[in-house]
């Protein structure tokens, strides 16, 4: 049992070490009704912002303003403050950190034709640290941030050339660490590429068959990765991370949404994790294309490599369920997400997020049944407002709740006979909300003093639950009272 961590969400330093600038870095904070935005310059220098899937005006170049907050800034400082924190996570009893590599940190631009030494350094100085404490790193390969870099001269990940710049970035990880990882993962939520017009409200139409094009080319890359890394260091274990699992419910028992719950987990979920799986593009993929009007530039040798670099496990984050309906529907949960019917037999955190820890054992069956490969869950937690008290401890029942749900779920798929590997939580320490930018919502063990504007000292603050799951992982889930 161990944590996770994103570098934008964590490491802040967003402009040491040589780090190149990601488009995390120009990204505002919002709130829970408030979306976030990316900050631009235009072709006569006025300043703007925009969306995240809508294009920019023609000519402008998204840059840091002066007049915007900008939270992956600072973030939680664990580039100054890892040697604390592990100590910290060491103090719990981890016997494994999920974190991920800032590709920005080892390529500045990405086009670079060596690695930037320091940053190749300091993950060194992480996995050694971690070392020092016996905990195994699970380490992300990308975390979402791509160089800007790569985005403004090649479109990112729409086009074809960032295969073998990304191959260049995976080889040099693989060798630099190899004896100190032995555990990868390709792509974060590798499928919120094609989830996204289902999540955000008036998603552009004409950038959907954008997001399938460059899903099939991370998943070319992601399958090359698999291959390379096997060849580098044959005790290397590499999977795939999804973003949620096929626990998503028929709102009624009318056979149309029982259909429509189907689709929805095929597109969502099984579209990429049967690619990564087996090797190729699933049944139902041409009636997906032929929907969107897609027509991928798909060559036959990324059919091959597809079907050359299968992934070892299957992992996964678990936070909520979801309902499918054909029928109109008033009762939407989610804040500045759109996350469908609500469910009326589950309660929601202050985000709408459902809390289904049926939901979890349910979604590890699935996939055990589909894939029969080792899974783990590596994300999984409830974002909250928790309050410090002036005797500086912090009282989070509700997340020891949540998580002991969660964990007698995973005990009962194990008692079913899934292969469970491992259970990370989102996370250990408190950070910056990937979907709202805020810090109030708090998801860690670790209380972290900073507020949403990005004042406070950053001093760490032990919660309750820290010592709860410090019980856990000492008993391997079996005391979780």
């Amino acid at each position: 049992m161990g944590r996770c961590y994103c570098p934008n969400q964590a490491e802040g330093a967003w402009n040491e070490g040589g780090k190149g600038l990601a488009a995390s870095d120009v990204q505002t904070a919002g709130t829970l009704t408030e979306p976030r935005y990316i900050t631009y310059v235009d072709a006569n220098g006025k300043p703007g912002k925009a969306l995240s899937v809508h294009q920019l005006p023609e000519g402008a170049k998204r840059a840091v303003l002066d007049s915007y907050y900008y939270p992956y800034h600072e973030a939680i400082d664990f580039y100054h403050r890892y040697k604390e924190d592990i100590a910290l996570f060491a103090e719990m009893g981890f016997k494994v950190f999920r974190m991920s590599i800032a590709w920005t940190r080892i390529f500045p631009k990405g086009i670079e034709e060596e690695p930037n030494q320091e940053g190749l350094d300091f993950y060194r100085n992480v996995f050694l640290e971690l070392k020092k404490y016996n905990i195994e790193p699970l380490v992300t390969i990308q975390h979402y941030d791509v160089p800007l870099y790569l985005e403004e001269k090649f479109g990112g990940w729409n086009n074809r050339k960032m295969i073998e710049l990304f191959d260049k970035y995976t080889d040099v990880i693989f060798r630099e660490y190899k004896g100190l990882v032995k555990y990868w993962l390709t792509f974060n939520e590798i499928n919120t590429a094609v989830m996204m017009k289902n999540l955000i409200p008036n998603y552009p139409h004409d950038k959907i068959k954008k997001d399938f094009q460059l899903l099939h080319y991370q998943m070319v890359a992601s399958a090359r990765a698999v291959k390379r890394a096997h060849e580098i260091d044959s005790n290397y274990v590499v999977g795939c991370m999804i973003g949620g699992g096929p626990s998503n419910y028929p709102l009624t028992c009318d056979p149309k949404d029982v259909l429509a719950t189907m689709e929805k987990n095929q597109e969502n979920v099984y579209y990429c994790c049967d690619t990564m799986c087996q090797g190729e593009y699933p049944y139902f993929a041409k009636r997906i294309w032929n929907q969107y009007g897609v027509e991928l530039d798909m060559s036959e040798q990324d059919i091959k490599e597809l079907k050359e670099g299968t992934v070892n496990m299957v992992t996964y984050s678990y936070y909520l369920s979801g309902c499918a309906t054909s029928h109109k529907c008033d009762d939407l949960v989610g804040g500045n997400l759109n996350l469908g019917p609500r469910n009326p037999y589950l309660k929601y955190s202050e985000w709408g997020w459902g809390i289904d820890p049926d939901g979890l054992r349910y979604s590890l069956n699935q996939y055990y049944e589909r894939y029969h490969k080792p899974l783990m869950i590596v994300e999984n937690g409830l974002g909250a407002i928790d309050i410090l008290e002036k005797d500086g401890k912090i009282h989070d029942s509700y997340r020891i709740n949540y998580l002991r749900e969660h964990i007698k779920a995973i005990a009962k798929a194990i008692e079913d006979g899934v292969d469970v590997i491992g259970y990370t939580t989102w996370g250990c320490i408190d950070l910056v909300s990937s979907s709202t930018g805020e810090m109030k919502k708090r998801y860690g063990f670790i209380y972290v003093d900073k507020n949403d504007d990005g004042s406070g000292t950053l001093d760490r603050y032990r919660k309750d639950s820290f010592y709860w799951y410090k019980k856990v992982i000492a008993s391997n889930g079996e005391d979780l009272d």
